[in-house]
Formats: C-alpha cells, sequence, structure tokens
C-alpha cells in the first residue's frame, strides 16, 4: 500500500532529463505535477489533499445498510469529493441474503437489495448474524488484506463490533485485525433498546482499542445509539452533521476532520 519515497517523489515532481549538448542555464525549482486540489482551511493554513493522502491508500471494506446494496452504498459515498475517494481504496461488498421484505430506499435506488441479518422486534432474537460474520471473514480471505472497515447502518453495527471479536478470537481469526473502523449511522448492540447477537455478546463490556471515525446525524433516529456507540471506543473522532439517516456530504469542517483521521491511519504500521 506505501509507494517508495522516491516513486512518490517522481509521481509528484516530474524531471526532464536534458543532452550535455543543451546550453547550460539556471536551474530552477521543479514544477509540480497539476493534480486537482481540494484545499481546506485550518487555523489560516491550506493543505493540498492530494499531496497529504498520496503516500498510503488504505484498502477498506465497507458493509452497506439494511436491504441496500453494496452499489448503492458506493452511490452514497460517491457524493464525497473525488479528490478524497481518489486516495481510498474502497471495495463494496452485498450482503449473503436477498432483502425479506420491503426495502426503504425502493424509489430512490434501484434493487437488488440484501440484509446482513434480521431480528425480531425487541432485538432479542438474531437471525443469519453468524453466518454473515462467517462471509465477510471468507470475503476478507480471498479479496484481502484489508486495513479497515466502513459501515453504514445495519453495516456500521457490524463494522464495530468487529474490532472486539477479533480480539477475543471468537471470528474473523483468519484474517489480520482490521486497523480502523469508519461507522455512519451506527450503534452498538446490546445499546439502547438493542439486544446482542451472542457472538457479539460482550462487545462492549470493555472500551474498544481501535481508532475510529463516526458520523453522527442531528436528526437520524440513531443519534443517542451513535453516540453511546462512539463513547465505547478510545479517542473516537466524531464528524456531526444536521441530517439524518444518511451518508452525509462532507462540508469543509468535516472534511478536515476526514483527512486529519485518513492522515492518522496512514502512520499505522
Amino acid at each position: 500500500m506505501r509507494q517508495s519515497s522516491l516513486g512518490w517523489w517522481l509521481s509528484v515532481f516530474p524531471v526532464k532529463v536534458k543532452s550535455c549538448e543543451e546550453p547550460s542555464k539556471q536551474l530552477k525549482p521543479p514544477e509540480k505535477k497539476k493534480i486537482t486540489k481540494v484545499n481546506v482551511e485550518k487555523n489560516n493554513r491550506k493543505f493540498n489533499m492530494e499531496e497529504s493522502l498520496i503516500q498510503k491508500k488504505p484498502r477498506i471494506l465497507c458493509l452497506h445498510g439494511f436491504r441496500t446494496s453494496g452499489a448503492i452504498l458506493k452511490k452514497q459515498i460517491g457524493k464525497w469529493p473525488e479528490a478524497l475517494l481518489h486516495n481510498l481504496d474502497l471495495h463494496f461488498l452485498d450482503a449473503p441474503f436477498p432483502a425479506n421484505g420491503k426495502s426503504d430506499v425502493e424509489g430512490f435506488f434501484d434493487p437488488p437489495y440484501f440484509e446482513w441479518y434480521r431480528s425480531n422486534q425487541d432485538f432479542t432474537e438474531y437471525i443469519n448474524f453468524e453466518e454473515s460474520i462467517e462471509y465477510i471473514e471468507d470475503y476478507m480471505v480471498m479479496h484481502g488484506p484489508f486495513d479497515g472497515l466502513l459501515g453504514f447502518s445495519q453495516g456500521a453495527f457490524i463494522s464495530a463490533a468487529v474490532p472486539w471479536m477479533q480480539a477475543e478470537g471468537v471470528a474473523l481469526t483468519k484474517v489480520e485485525k482490521i486497523k480502523f473502523v469508519v461507522i455512519i449511522s451506527g450503534a452498538k448492540f446490546g445499546g439502547i433498546k438493542i439486544g446482542q447477537p451472542k457472538l457479539a455478546a460482550n462487545a462492549f463490556s470493555s472500551p474498544i482499542h481501535c481508532p475510529s471515525l463516526h458520523f453522527i446525524g442531528e436528526a437520524d433516529f440513531l443519534k443517542e445509539g451513535g453516540t453511546d456507540l462512539m463513547q465505547s471506543f478510545v479517542n473516537p473522532v466524531v464528524i456531526y452533521h444536521p441530517r439524518g439517516h444518511t451518508v452525509p456530504k462532507l462540508d469543509e469542517k468535516s472534511l478536515q476532520t476526514m483527512v486529519s483521521f485518513i492522515e492518522t491511519i496512514q502512520r499505522i504500521p
């Protein structure tokens, strides 16, 4: 995932080799290759996001929401700046089970729709949770390694529980431990009005030592649960937005926060 320092330098500062017969000229500083810039203002300091993120491209497995799909999540994430997405290696996976009922996104996004698991009304019984975890592990074995997970809604529930399940050795033991999670409109199993699958019964019994970025919407019905989840992680990074249960666009402040988070995870060995 890392470019060599020489390869990065040459890609940003292309050098033209001169013939020895050319007349000598005063040397000039090499010109930077023209790239699309997304400048973010922070403390009167501008930095170029392309240059900030070019050294490493994190590989991220993305888990979609309930009764949607990987293609739908890709469209939802697609509203983020192109320069940011260009520097993330995102992989979008469909859940293994077709939607067992009506999807809330019908009329907004085309089918097919999938679900990771189902539960009864009081969230005391979960169906297909263990099977989906095995399915995710098999995909990671075949297509990994992955540095982190990004989850929206139901996919965020799973993503948030993975660090504990791996640490305790109860799931995803065939793959490397993930280094970070990005949680969008999620909550935790065993949290507010939500029960726990057996496999993740104690997932948040102790603080989670895994870098995490949390998106919490002011109008999201999971706002309270998302806040509760965030507090289960050590040193969480948070992006607040005014919208509801959705993948929000990134304004300058949230873009700055996300770029800073990516810079942090780039430094993880």
